[in-house]
């Protein structure tokens, strides 16, 4: 991962999990000067807005300025190898709003 802080103070992030790369930042046209940057190092192709990574669904509520992350695949299949039925509930479970992610909270931040 890395991550810069921009001159307006906001950030981007590039993500890069084998030959996948995941740009991210409030900023599009800051998103799209590093696209064509790196297009000229590497071969790249631009998928659009990524709705899929590493088995997570991402999904956006642009208004609300809200972004959930949902493993469903992957609990269907936990929940199939330990013979739990489909007759349970489920619950969604949103971050207390208080809590801040920061990138001192993990070791795996390199800038």
């Amino acid at each position: 991962m890395y991550y810069n802080k921009l001159p307006s103070g906001e950030y981007i992030y590039l993500l890069l999990y084998v030959n996948d790369i995941l740009i991210a930042s409030k900023n599009r046209s800051v998103i799209n000067k590093l696209k064509k940057d790196l297009s000229f190092e590497i071969e790249m192709k631009d998928l659009s807005e990524t709705k899929k990574v590493l088995g997570m669904v991402i999904k956006r509520d642009q208004k609300g300025g809200k972004v959930s992350l949902t493993q469903k695949r992957y609990l269907k299949k936990v929940l199939q190898k330990f013979n739990v039925n489909g007759d349970t509930k489920s619950a969604s479970i949103p971050l207390a709003p208080y809590f801040k992610l920061k990138a001192t909270m993990s070791s795996t931040f390199v800038k």
